[in-house]
């Protein structure tokens, strides 16, 4: 079969560092054109806007939308509707309600779309999953904590509504949590502290339960200085299983029992390809929804100003 013909759109940090090595080194794609405002890529054609790329390179076949979510939409339907098969980086969209709406376009012009949720292909999340199957569990903590001057810098378009503040870390460990747990779970309570000047969170405290009454917690927060913290702690019948590092290691009553290098990106566009030959879509958004569900049911509580 002849390499997928990609394109990219949204040239910024999170596709030189991730999307642009994963398709170099994979044989299923060929990267052929790429649309941004400001960013170029080496080698290829490129565009100012996905719709002067579409009408200039008709042998474009799939595209990867990596421009924040609030300006996702219109580029997402614009592929779609050119019969092009979609990957759109995490999270999928602003709201539930145009990912569903694009999820029916998807169907309707026979294409594929992706919701890439890159942290449940770290390297133990499959593990931990296999290990919480396994044995009764009694109560999950996730602790995501992280600087958001280190990984953000400058980077306005995350305080703006629809941007979701400190939700764009913390959606990553909601795409593992429901990933691993062996139930749903939904929230029964949050507190969201938005900065005076500021129309998304800067942190979450957010409890969540099942059926079964299961006593999850997690807690978000951008002001992290130090050492950044992404775990998941669950305590089980089988011992105290940890999580760490974003999904990079798992431990048992603190033996590590699963460790590997990163592969995130490179397994997303592995799973793309997949569903690409198979004619179907991939689009799960349970973490979303909880997202969702967070600013419903959220208290709001005002904290100092937030400046770079």
């Amino acid at each position: 079969m002849s390499p997928i013909q990609i394109a990219i759109v949204g040239v910024g940090k999170i596709v030189r560092d991730q999307h642009l090595p994963a398709l170099a080194k994979n044989a299923d794609y060929r990267l052929i054109a790429a649309a941004s405002r400001h960013g170029t890529v080496d080698g290829i054609e490129n565009f100012k806007s996905i719709e002067a790329m579409l009408d200039a390179v008709p042998a474009i076949e799939a595209v990867s939308l990596c421009m924040p979510p609030q300006y996702r939409y219109e580029a997402a339907r614009s592929a779609l509707s050119a019969r092009k098969h979609v990957f759109l980086e995490k999270p999928p969209g602003a709201t539930l309600s145009e990912v569903a709406d694009l999820e029916a376009l998807a169907q309707e012009k026979g294409v594929s779309l992706f919701a890439s949720w890159h942290s449940r292909y770290a390297p133990a999340v499959e593990a931990a999953k296999t290990f919480l199957a396994s044995t009764a569990v009694d109560k999950v903590r996730i602790i995501w904590k992280e600087d958001v001057r280190h990984w953000h810098p400058n980077q306005e378009w995350i305080w703006a509504a629809g941007g979701l503040g400190v939700f764009d870390p913390g959606i990553n460990a909601l795409s593992i949590m429901t990933h691993i747990l062996p139930r749903p779970v939904f929230i029964t309570s949050a507190t969201l502290e938005f900065p005076e000047n500021r129309d998304a969170p800067i942190a979450a405290m957010i409890a969540f339960s099942d059926a079964q009454k299961l006593d999850v917690a997690a807690e978000f927060d951008w002001r992290q200085t130090g050492k950044q913290s992404w775990d998941i702690v669950a305590s089980t019948g089988a011992g105290e299983m940890v999580l760490s590092e974003g999904g990079a290691k798992l431990a048992i009553d603190g033996k590590i029992v699963h460790e590997e290098p990163e592969q995130e990106y490179p397994m997303l566009y592995r799973r793309f390809a997949e569903i690409i030959k198979a004619g179907r879509s991939d689009v799960d958004l349970a973490p979303l929804r909880h997202v969702a569900d967070a600013f419903m049911l959220g208290r709001r509580k005002f904290v100092e100003a937030f400046h770079d």
